[in-house]
């Protein structure tokens, strides 16, 4: 029998051609639902009924959830993109549920819009693209880049291709993680304490993996110890920043400015005011959203489907302790 695959993810609309393509070759059934996500606990779980897969967007998949008699025949989530916070993994894995991913794929177009917002940040682009728009000629002194200090918060393969594209622009890189790397040192980055990074940088850029000890993480303490010259960047998780603080900080002109991509309610509500806040650029969390990645990443994130359904074990799964459990519910060929 075919497999029902639910797509919440929108960016198959638009560079999941090929990926929708391969999924229908191979048999499988795709449904589409009135509105792609990210969708919420409440709407999602109705949605599962009778489905095998989902190819997700950033989906709340919690434990009521994927424990609920809608989704008991859900086998695979294979996530558009690298984050699972979303998702209970746990509660995913107890329940034989496998969690698919496309790490790697989206490294570089994360690198390339971070700097995009660095530099429009920082020399102020969106603006003088407003002034323009609305018929003005204005000059506005912005803040040199090269040979500046840049600190990531963060420093994986998202953080090291930011570090690579900050060496064209003779920055120092500072970088803060829990688990420094030797692949980072060889790239000339320096590993430092938090306060540290926060107190001599002039960019801080956020790429770190969200997890419930780094909730927060930058707050008002931590936006106080930033200089006032200094811009925050954040390409990763809205919830690491305290978005309160930040709003603070922006108003009282304790930071030069933030550029963010992320937020910690998406879509970010039309009233936040965050929309109206000084010194600030936004972007819809579309840094991942590079054309020729976002097709790699859908075919990485389809093939996971079809593999799975074909008994194959796919080739990135974030818990892959659940092939080992009696509960999977994906039927296997034997190895």
């Amino acid at each position: 029998m075919s497999w029902k695959v639910l797509i919440t993810a929108r960016t198959l609309d638009e560079v999941g051609h090929a990926a929708v393509d391969l999924m229908k070759a191979s048999g499988l059934e795709l449904i589409f639902p009135p509105r792609y996500g990210p969708l919420t606990a409440e709407v999602l779980q109705p949605q599962l009924e009778g489905m095998d897969a989902v190819l997700a967007s950033m989906d709340h998949f919690t434990a009521e959830v994927l424990s609920s008699p809608a989704a008991s025949g859900l086998k695979l989530i294979s996530r558009w993109g690298v984050g699972y916070d979303a998702i209970d993994v746990p509660a995913a894995t107890r329940l034989g549920v496998v969690v698919a991913y496309t790490p790697g794929l989206l490294n570089d177009a994360v690198a390339d819009y971070t700097f995009a917002l660095l530099l429009a940040v920082s020399r102020r682009v969106h603006e003088a693209h407003g002034d323009m728009r609305a018929g003005a000629w204005k000059s506005l002194f912005g803040h040199d880049v090269g040979g500046k200090s840049l600190g990531l918060i963060g420093c994986g393969r998202i953080g090291q291709a930011v570090a690579r594209r900050a060496s064209g622009f003779g920055m120092k890189v500072l970088a803060y993680d829990v688990a420094p790397s030797e692949q980072a040192q060889a790239l000339g980055v320096e590993f430092v304490s938090l306060e540290r990074l926060l107190e001599e940088s002039d960019f801080v850029s956020l790429h770190a993996a969200l997890t419930p000890d780094n909730h927060g993480l930058i707050d008002a303490k931590a936006l106080g110890r930033m200089k006032p010259t200094a811009h925050l960047i954040n390409t990763a998780r809205g919830a690491l920043v305290d978005e309160a603080a930040l709003l603070d900080a922006l108003q009282a002109g304790r930071i030069a400015g933030a550029a963010l991509d992320a937020y910690a309610v998406e879509p970010l509500p039309k009233e936040h005011p965050l929309r109206s806040a000084p010194r600030v650029l936004l972007s819809p969390h579309h840094a991942s959203f590079g054309r020729d990645t976002g097709e790699r990443v859908s075919m990485a994130a389809a093939q996971a489907v079809v593999d799975l359904s074909r008994g194959l074990r796919p080739a990135m799964v974030v818990n892959p302790e659940v092939f080992d459990r009696p509960a999977l519910r994906a039927p296997m060929k034997a190895p």
